[in-house]
């Protein structure tokens, strides 16, 4: 036995003073000194630990570093070693320690981050997933570690299972390790991003994109013709014209108000937080687009909601169009018949490119352009979508004459 009055003076005490064998078996209760101030510490109940006696600023302390039967000796002389450059060199191994103890799992920190920008993104259902892919791919391998201990191996096991089999989601959920890892960067837990470092190991995806249904625009007519002859609901067939009359996306329709329309103006002004581009819009409104919101008024009390759902206070669902377009015998998307508009602005008239931009509510992504582009062209989009509801409401065969 080696009695361990362990001070931080290597040349009073002989380095490597233990063995491997001599720690598995060592069973009497005591202190047994090895090197650097490094002791086993062994308990009358016969658990042994180790132990760090150091010098840290001028200050003797002890510094607990793990049980024997989870930290080997070498280990222990490692870490005990590092310890001892760090207390030489002015810093505190200690609270390193507490520091490292206290880091945030991938987990705890994914929540954090989640925690952190939910207020900022545009919609539940977007704060929603960012979360909810975590849980399912990566929480079960790489949960509970440490942030900072999280590596490109690690992130390549997530990512690797699904990058070809569900390469959209294997593209977010790679999005979204990035950004926890960055904001563990920002925090100074980690030099680097894993998630960034990994391109060159993944197989390349087929990145062709599936575009949304849509119905010839000579169809749409056809298509209307049927929706009213069907035996749906009555709002659910105003709101579903609505979309397609106004060429607008599904939830700018469900989600209206009636408080957002001028009937005697024919003006539709949607606020800027119900938007994908967080801007306020203007839509004009033709005569067969005012015709449809008189007959969706008579249904309710003019206010609130212009198109409620079944449950008292909540919308129209997305499915229930989706259902409603496909029980029709048509399959498109309900989003395709924004691409329809936009097909027959190109073939059939003589639409500038920015004006039938501006009837879908699409941004202008050029900084430098967007900078000049002062005017919606509302009037010039109140003639185009006056047009369009004349191709709508056609009969078949009928030709219409456009500019």
């Amino acid at each position: 036995m080696v009695d361990a009055n362990a001070t931080d003076e290597p040349a009073k005490r002989k380095e490597k003073a233990l063995s491997a064998a001599f720690v598995r078996s060592v069973a009497t209760p005591g202190k047994y000194t090895d090197g650097h101030g490094l002791f086993l510490k062994v308990d009358k109940s016969g658990a042994k630990r180790w132990v760090q006696r150091i010098i840290i600023r001028g200050k003797r302390t002890e510094i607990g570093m793990g049980s024997a039967s989870l930290v080997s000796l070498a280990e222990a002389r490692e870490r005990a070693l590092e310890n001892r450059k760090l207390a030489r060199a002015g810093g505190d191994p200690l609270q390193a320690k507490r520091a490292s103890e206290a880091l945030l799992t991938f987990e705890e920190a994914s929540r954090k981050v989640h925690q952190i920008h939910e207020p900022t993104w545009r919609n539940k259902k977007h704060a929603a997933q960012f979360i909810s892919t975590l849980e399912t791919y990566t929480f079960p391998r790489i949960g509970r570690l440490k942030v900072s201990e999280v590596s490109t191996a690690d992130v390549l096991a997530v990512l690797q299972p699904i990058w070809l089999e569900k390469p959209e989601t294997a593209r977010r959920v790679r999005q979204r390790i990035g950004t926890v890892m960055k904001w563990a960067v920002a925090n100074g837990w980690r030099q680097d991003n894993p998630a960034d470092a990994i391109a060159q190991a993944l197989p390349k995806q087929n990145k062709t994109q599936a575009h949304r249904k849509s119905l010839p625009y000579d169809q749409v007519a056809d298509f209307l013709t049927t929706l009213k002859a069907s035996d749906a609901g009555t709002a659910t067939k105003l709101a579903l014209e609505l979309v397609i009359l106004t060429a607008s996306r599904s939830g700018e329709v469900r989600l209206a108000e009636w408080s957002e329309f001028d009937l005697q103006a024919g003006i539709w002004t949607r606020p800027a937080h119900r938007m994908k581009a967080k801007k306020e819009h203007r839509v004009p409104l033709s005569p067969r687009a005012l015709e449809v919101l008189t007959e969706a008024r008579k249904l309710g009390s003019g206010e609130g909601l212009v198109f409620p759902g079944t449950k008292y206070g909540k919308p129209l669902s997305d499915m229930t169009l989706s259902k409603l377009t496909k029980a029709l015998g048509f399959d498109v998307d309900v989003h395709g018949f924004r691409t329809s508009f936009k097909t027959w602005t190109q073939e059939c008239t003589n639409t500038p490119r920015d004006v039938s931009e501006a009837a879908l509510a699409h941004t202008v992504k050029d900084k430098a352009e967007a900078a000049y582009a002062r005017s919606d062209f509302f009037d010039k989009r109140r003639t185009l979508m006056e047009r369009w509801a004349q191709e709508c409401t056609k009969q078949s065969g009928e030709v219409i004459k456009l500019a």
